[in-house]
């Protein structure tokens, strides 16, 4: 048994980029709406880190940017088809620093920082024509000039109050280790029936 998830979680990712074929930094996000409806989608994996915890960035306008500023627990999923793990994380989700956006904002290919711009994600779209005439007004505008982070689109940090580990296991007797964090910063760990 560790006592330490991030650790467990760096060297499992570790080997994910070894082997995951696409994408091993690809994670679930689930969020709520205000009925209570969950709602899923696949976002990147940024950062991780002890203190702050999960990072991505997102458009603060989307569907989820707006589930998150009304509710902030949320659920991560992380699945290794590779290597059969998956990593599930709950907990709590709160804005990164700003300069840590702008930071990661500018590492961000030139066409996606326009397409940043030029989307008003999760909102109704007439039809493709008009989101790529907004693209190209949007790389027009900007040139060969700088292209700065929208104030829409934020770093996000879910600091986790649970972190699962889950390895395939021989006839379905798979692995399952949850650490819960504890009030004074430390994790307790068990194991869990699969």
């Amino acid at each position: 048994m560790a006592d330490d998830p991030f650790a467990l979680f760096d060297a499992w990712l570790a080997e994910a980029k070894a082997s995951e074929p696409n994408d091993p930094d690809a994670m679930a996000l689930a969020t709520v709406d205000a009925n209570g409806r969950p709602s899923v989608r696949i976002v990147l994996l940024k950062g991780v880190d002890r203190e702050m915890g999960f990072t991505f960035h997102t458009n603060s306008r989307s569907r989820k940017g707006r589930e998150m500023a009304a509710n902030d627990a949320v659920a991560l999923v992380l699945h290794w088809k590779s290597l059969r793990r998956q990593v599930r994380i709950e907990g709590r989700v709160g804005a990164a620093p700003e300069a840590d956006s702008d930071a990661y904002f500018a590492t961000r290919g030139r066409q996606s920082r326009v397409s940043t711009w030029a989307s008003d994600q999760s909102q109704p779209l007439a039809s493709r024509a008009a989101l790529e005439e907004r693209q190209a007004a949007m790389s027009a505008k900007y040139g060969d000039g700088d292209i700065p982070r929208p104030p829409h689109w934020h770093g996000y940090c879910v600091a986790p109050r649970s972190i699962e580990f889950w390895s395939d296991g021989a006839y379905r007797l798979h692995d399952r280790r949850r650490f819960t964090r504890l009030d004074d910063g430390g994790w307790s760990e068990e194991l869990l029936y699969p």
